[in-house]
């Protein structure tokens, strides 16, 4: 079971880094995990910062929790 934690933390780790990129790089892959895109009506610019935070936080949590094993 201690396996699948680690997986799972480092995929948390991975879409958070992924959620941070789309703050910063505009492309096919990285507008396709937006998470304003998955959740609101009509994402914006202006809702783009909504990834940066929730990345931060992602991969944040995901961290702290490997690094606390």
């Amino acid at each position: 079971m201690k396996e699948l934690d680690t997986i799972v933390t480092i995929i948390g780790i991975i879409y958070g880094a992924f959620l941070i990129l789309t703050f910063f790089v505009r492309s096919k892959f990285t507008e396709a995990m937006r998470i304003d895109a998955l959740f609101m009506r009509n994402p914006s610019e202006a809702s783009r910062p909504l990834n940066l935070v929730a990345g931060i936080f992602v991969a944040g949590y995901s961290i702290y929790s490997m690094l606390k094993w």
